[in-house]
């Protein structure tokens, strides 16, 4: 028992010490695998994904004539961009809100990529 009350007591240090963001990324991660889903830090090109995350920004990016909106989902140990080929607008896909997205992981510019992803809109934003 006492190897439980040193865990607690470090962990309730931790939060007490600890920066906003790092305690919001540390829940974001929790949740996620409490979910099942996988983490982003831990996944790579060409694999077929599940993650859940909360979007840290939407922006539509018109391209000649190619526009796609892209969107950053933030699951706590890495940021994977969101792109959606063709559309301008999706209901719903703001930055705050909380998602499950599927797909197969690509790498453009060094940086994780689901094209097109499968999507799960999981919680509202909050004020």
């Amino acid at each position: 028992m006492a190897g439980t009350d040193g865990g607690a007591f470090r962990r309730m240090l931790r939060r007490l010490t600890s920066d906003v963001e790092v305690l919001d990324a540390d829940d974001l991660s929790e949740g996620a695998e409490r979910s099942g889903a996988q983490r982003a830090a831990e996944c790579c090109s060409g694999q077929e994904v599940t993650m859940l995350g909360r979007l840290r920004s939407v922006e539509f990016c018109p391209q000649d004539a190619d526009a796609s909106l892209q969107a950053e989902l933030f699951d706590g140990t890495d940021g994977v961009t969101l792109i959606w080929l063709g559309r301008r607008r999706i209901p719903g896909i703001e930055p705050g809100r909380t998602m499950r997205v599927r797909g197969r992981l690509a790498v453009r510019d060094g940086r994780k990529v689901l094209y097109n992803p499968y999507y799960e809109i999981c919680q509202a934003n909050t004020p």
